[in-house]
C-alpha cells in the first residue's frame, strides 16, 4: 500500500507567522504533528510520504502515486481541503480524512471515500482492518477516549525538520475547565489523560536524534491539567534529560492562568526549560468571564497573574476576545489598556465565535442568533453569529484594538514593559548562536529598519535594548521580528471595510 499523507494549507493568519517566517528564512511555524503521529499507527510496510502543503506544494504526480490520500486539517483549513480533496477526485485517488475539521463537519464532505473521526488511536484500527477485508465503511467514528500511553512516536523521518522555525510534541489531551467558547472539551474531554515520563522523553529524543536544537511546543489543551503528576514524575524527568543533553530545547506551552498560584511548579517548568506559556485572559471584563464559564480567571487580579509568571522567567503569550453578550463599550479601551500594562507582548485578540458542539453554540442556536459557518479564524473580523453589541460598533472597535496594541509605538513600548519584568533563568548550554540567527537580524534591518513605515521606532528600540539591557537584545529582536507580522495583519484587516467581512 502506497500511503500519501497530505496536510493542506494554512491561510495568512496570527499563528501562521508568515511576514516572520520570510526574515528567518523557514517555510512553516508548526509540523503536522497528528498526520506524523497518525502514519506511526499505519502498518510498518506501507509506503508512506507526506506534503505539508505549507512547505512543499502538492504535485499531480504526488496524488497519482499513492493507493490512498489521507488529509487532517483544522477548521481554518478548509477553503485547501475543498482544494485538495477536488485534485483527489479528477485524479480518481482514494481519500481518508480525519482531524478537528472533519470530526465537527463530517456531512459536509461527501467525497471522502472515508471518514476516520475522534481520535485515531480508537477508530484507525477497525478501519485498517476492515480496509484489508476490502469491505471499509464511509464513517468511523467513537466517543471512546483512548488511553495516550499507547500512542506511538511521530514519523518525523518523514519531515524536513530544516524548513520548520519550531517543532511539536503532545504530553496530555483534554482540559478539566469548561469555557463555553471552547470545542476542547468537545473533542478531547474533561479529563486530562497523559503519557508516562518514560514515553514523552522517547519523544524529545527521537527529535534530538534527528538533529534538533531549537524551540519544541507542547501542543497541550492545558499542560497543568494535572499537576500532581507534573511535580512528581514529569518535570523532574524532562529537567534531568534537559541537563544530561545541555538543554537543546527551549519549551513553550498552552495552561491556564492558575500557573501563578503555584510557585514550585513554576520552578519546576523553568528548570525543565519551559520559558513562554500561552493563557487564555479572554477580556478584563469581569462579567464577560462569568458569562463564558472562565472560573479559573474569575476574582483575581489578572495583571498581577501575568506579572508574576513573567517575574519566574516566562514570557507570557494571550489570547483575548471581543463580542461578549456583556461586554460594555469600554471594552475596547479597556483591552488595550490590559495588554500594554500587563507586557503581554503576543496578543491574539480575536472576536467570539460559536464552535459546532461548544455550549455557546447551543445556546446561541436556541436564541436564532447563529450564521452560516465559521471561519476558524476568530482574528479575521469574521463571526458566526449574531452580536448584542451593535455589529459595526464591535468589528470597529475590535479594528482599532489591533491596529493600537500593533502599531509601532504600542508594541515597542510594550516589549520594553515586558522586559522591565522578566527575569529569565541562565541555563548553561541553553544559548546556542546560529548563522541563521545573525541572518535574521540582518534581514529585520531591512524589513523592519528599511522597508517597513515603523522604521523608526524600531531603530529606537534596538539601540535602546543595546545601551539598556544588551543581555535582552537576542530576546528583543525575536518579538521585533514576531511583531512585524502581527503588524502586517492588523494593517491588512484595518483596510477592509466593515460591509465587506
Amino acid at each position: 500500500m502506497k500511503v500519501l499523507l497530505v496536510y493542506p494549507q494554512y491561510p495568512d493568519t496570527f499563528w501562521s507567522l508568515k511576514q516572520t517566517l520570510r526574515i528567518i528564512s523557514k517555510k512553516v511555524a508548526f509540523p503536522p504533528l497528528g498526520l506524523l503521529t497518525v502514519s506511526s499507527m499505519l502498518p510498518q510496510e506501507w509506503e508512506k510520504k507526506l506534503v505539508d502543503m505549507n512547505a512543499t506544494p502538492l504535485t499531480d504526480q504526488d496524488i497519482r502515486w499513492a493507493d490512498y490520500v489521507f488529509v487532517s486539517a483544522m477548521v481554518v483549513q478548509r477553503e485547501s481541503v475543498k482544494e485538495v480533496i477536488r485534485r483527489c477526485k479528477e485524479l480518481n485517488a482514494k481519500i481518508v480524512a480525519g482531524g478537528p475539521l472533519f470530526t465537527s463537519e463530517y456531512e459536509k464532505f461527501e467525497d471522502v471515500d472515508h471518514l476516520v473521526l475522534n481520535e485515531a488511536e480508537i477508530t484507525l484500527p477497525p478501519f485498517l482492518e476492515d480496509l484489508g477485508k476490502g469491505c471499509a465503511k464511509h464513517i468511523y467514528s467513537s466517543d471512546e477516549r483512548p488511553d495516550v500511553r499507547t500512542t506511538p512516536i511521530p514519523a518525523w523521518h518523514l519531515l524536513d525538520i530544516k524548513k520548520y522555525a519550531t517543532m511539536s510534541v503532545q504530553y496530555s489531551r483534554g482540559c478539566p475547565f469548561d469555557c463555553d467558547f471552547c470545542d476542547i472539551v468537545v473533542l478531547n474531554g474533561h479529563k486530562v489523560r497523559t503519557k508516562g515520563k518514560d514515553q514523552f522523553l522517547a519523544e524529545l529524543e527521537a527529535l534530538y536524534n534527528r538533529g534538533w536544537r531549537a524551540g519544541v511546543f507542547v501542543v497541550d489543551d492545558n499542560f497543568i491539567g494535572n499537576k500532581r503528576q507534573l511535580k512528581e514524575e514529569i518535570l523532574p524527568a524532562i529537567i534531568g534529560w534537559q541537563k544530561e543533553k545541555k538543554y537543546p530545547f527551549g519549551l513553550s506551552t498552552q495552561l491556564s492562568i492558575n500557573l501563578a498560584d503555584d510557585e514550585k511548579l513554576m520552578r519546576l517548568m523553568i528548570m525543565a526549560g519551559f520559558d513562554c506559556v500561552f493563557v487564555g485572559i479572554e477580556s478584563p471584563n469581569e462579567e464577560s468571564l462569568a458569562e463564558c464559564n472562565k472560573r479559573q480567571n474569575e476574582g483575581r487580579d489578572l495583571i498581577a497573574s501575568v506579572k508574576k509568571i513573567q517575574n519566574h522567567g516566562f514570557q507570557v503569550q494571550a489570547g483575548f476576545i471581543l463580542g461578549f453578550d456583556s461586554d460594555p463599550d469600554s471594552v475596547f479601551k479597556s483591552q488595550i489598556n490590559f495588554v500594554q500594562k500587563s507586557g503581554i507582548v503576543v496578543a491574539m485578540v480575536g472576536l467570539l465565535n460559536a464552535p459546532r458542539g461548544t455550549k455557546l453554540h447551543q445556546r446561541l442556536k436556541k436564541e436564532n442568533r447563529l450564521l452560516e459557518k465559521v471561519s476558524g479564524d476568530n482574528t479575521d473580523c469574521s463571526m458566526n453569529f449574531i452580536p448584542k453589541m451593535d455589529s459595526e460598533k464591535l468589528i470597529n472597535g475590535y479594528k482599532n484594538v489591533l491596529n493600537t496594541i500593533y502599531s509601532p509605538k504600542q508594541y515597542y513600548t510594550r516589549v520594553e514593559t515586558f522586559l522591565k519584568q522578566y527575569k529569565p533563568q541562565r541555563k548553561k548550554g541553553a544559548s546556542r548562536l546560529e548563522l541563521w540567527h545573525i541572518w535574521a537580524v540582518a534581514r529585520s534591518m531591512w524589513f523592519l529598519g528599511v522597508a517597513d513605515r515603523g522604521r523608526w521606532h524600531y531603530w529606537r528600540f534596538l539601540v535602546s535594548t543595546l545601551m539598556r539591557r544588551p543581555r535582552s537584545f537576542p530576546m528583543s529582536m525575536t518579538l521585533a521580528i514576531w511583531g512585524f507580522h502581527f503588524q502586517k495583519l492588523a494593517r491588512k484587516y484595518a483596510a477592509v471595510p466593515v460591509g465587506m467581512l
